[in-house]
């Protein structure tokens, strides 16, 4: 930056000298906040002293907003312990303070001012019948110390000083074959994806075949399917390192390996050893490509109340009704598909997953299996796999690729894969919020407006800082769900929390990324117009914000 208005002298309040004793007083302060506003939300969702689901979804605001308060808390937590290891292997350095001081200040700032929940849903302390006592003993000096000097303009510019070369802090890997890894997928993205993903976004293509195949051979089928199966028997979190740069170049890249990761997940727990043995080395080479078909028209979240049936007949069974929103539908060798067995029992009970095979489809004949029949759903953004409804008449399926091949177990089966589902959508929006930043980035330091770069006006300068920290919390708190997940810890809250943090950042970051652009934001050739329609759906699929915090909530207060 060199305009004089922004060209700043570096004040002695820029960065705290003791900013991790801040961080430490503050998170106790607000641990013990927490302890106050729960004890308040329990008592409105609570009758006579016992958890309500009815009261819960009465308290929807304060009971999802409780939600966000917690998932600011973890975040906060994660973000200095972050930056504790990165100084005890003595590689914290300006950038990665600077990041830590912001995000504390702005959060807390948040806590006390409101969070955004949505843009037109803001959570603020005294909402949760916090009194104001209870507030005031939370504001410490250390808190009103990083709130006020924490996160100046000051503080900012000189962020977007030091990312201006694209180095936007050490991200704490801190693990020689991780580092490795982020390398090998970052180069991949950079070439075989980045240069492509707009053209296929603009056509509205499928991805080559040629790059699924790549993909393949890099091991991103495998990559956590055990190696006894024919995999790499990776943890989840190589698995959010490689989806993040894998999304980085395009969220529908990073997505072609969730469709993998989903269905061995299933296989892997719920599957008898004949399955896995038949399946998982096939899917971990690629040989077959897999796809979720979960959802229904009317159904949205409620998967209690779907309806498409399974008939016993001999040696298969019959499956007819309606899916939607099935991704990468027709060019897919297997179904990961929930139906109901037990047309008694209405709710949850009666699903079963099965694993259907079908003939891979083109684009002249998308379903060429007998008994299937669907179009493509036209949408703004995600392409590259394009989503179907497809309609089932007497499909038939083996009996013996029932998952488990026991009937009944399909909801339980689904839902012990969420917690891996989550942290890898999580990771997908960390790489969609990165692609952002680094758009946003490099178009500031090449428009040029009233005789200078729009990098050396504040409000741009300032914008760019954000996203960079932000995109770092999103990173930290992803990172740390996958982890508890590799330690055979259940996650799904932190998974939850992940997600629904992680999502609103790729949002936000793509959102201010388009403003950067000003008008050329809103043109069709300018890949940023793309990052933005992706951005949207990560707020949508795999649980909605809206249900994603419901589940914490619930999660945390029953």
């Amino acid at each position: 930056m060199t305009d004089a208005a922004i060209d700043i002298k570096k004040k002695d309040n820029v960065l705290f000298n003791d900013l991790f004793q801040k961080c430490e007083a503050s998170l106790k302060a607000l641990d013990e906040l927490i302890k106050k506003a729960e004890i308040h939300v329990k008592n409105k969702v609570s009758e006579n002293g016992v958890f309500s689901t009815k009261l819960l979804e009465k308290e929807q605001f304060i009971s999802h907003g409780f939600a966000w308060l917690k998932t600011y808390n973890m975040a906060l937590r994660e973000m200095l312990n972050w930056a504790k290891k990165l100084d005890e292997n003595k590689k914290i350095f300006e950038t990665e303070k600077l990041i830590l001081q912001s995000a504390f200040s702005e959060y807390l700032s948040q806590i006390v001012g409101g969070i955004p929940m949505w843009q037109s849903e803001i959570i603020r302390a005294h909402d949760f019948g916090l009194t104001d006592q209870e507030i005031n003993n939370f504001l410490i000096e250390d808190v009103k110390d990083l709130i006020k000097n924490g996160n100046t303009n000051e503080v900012k510019i000189q962020i977007a000083k030091l990312i201006s070369d694209k180095n936007y802090g050490n991200i704490g890997l801190e693990d020689e074959t991780l580092e490795m890894i982020q390398d090998q997928f970052k180069k991949f993205s950079e070439e075989q994806v980045l240069p492509n993903a707009h053209e296929w976004h603009l056509k509205d293509e499928l991805i080559p075949m040629d790059v699924i195949k790549q993909m393949s051979e890099l091991g991103v089928f495998g990559l956590t399917i055990p190696e006894s199966y024919g995999g790499l028997g990776m943890k989840k979190i190589a698995m959010c390192v490689v989806t993040e740069e894998l999304s980085r170049g395009y969220i529908g890249i990073g997505s072609i390996g969730t469709r993998a990761e989903i269905a061995a997940e299933l296989i892997k727990l719920g599957g008898t050893e004949e399955q896995k043995k038949k399946w998982l080395p096939k899917i971990s080479s690629g040989e077959i490509l897999p796809t979720a078909v979960f959802s229904e028209p009317n159904t949205g979240s409620d998967l209690g109340s779907l309806k498409t049936r399974a008939v016993k007949d001999g040696d298969v069974y019959k499956i007819t009704g309606n899916k939607t929103w099935i991704t990468h539908g027709a060019r897919t060798d297997l179904m990961t598909m929930m139906v109901r067995t037990n047309p008694e029992e209405k709710g949850y009970k009666g699903l079963s997953i099965i694993l259907a095979e079908k003939e891979r489809g083109t684009d002249e004949n998308p379903f060429p299996t007998k008994g299937m029949s669907g179009g493509e759903i036209e949408v703004l953004g995600y392409r590259g796999m394009k989503e179907y409804e497809i309609a089932f008449d007497n499909f038939e399926a083996k009996k013996e690729n029932l998952l488990g091949t026991e009937e009944g177990k399909g909801f339980k089966q689904l839902m012990e894969t969420f917690e891996s589902a989550r942290i890898q959508t999580a990771a997908r929006a960390v790489g969609l919020a990165q692609n952002a930043l680094d758009i946003g980035l490099q178009y500031s330091q090449e428009r040029e407006q009233f005789g200078k770069k729009i990098f050396d006006f504040p409000r741009v300068a300032i914008k760019l800082a954000w996203m960079a920290v932000e995109t770092m919390i999103a990173r930290q708190i992803t990172y740390f769900s996958a982890r508890e997940k590799d330690s055979d810890k259940r996650c799904d809250i932190e998974a939850g929390m992940a997600k629904l943090l992680a999502a609103r950042v790729a949002w936000s970051n793509a959102d201010n990324a388009v403003q950067i652009h000003g008008g050329n934001g809103y043109a069709l050739e300018y890949p940023i117009s793309r990052v933005l329609c992706d951005a949207r759906v990560l707020n949508i699929f795999e649980g909605t914000a809206e249900i994603q915090a419901h589940v914490i909530a619930k999660g945390l207060l029953s």
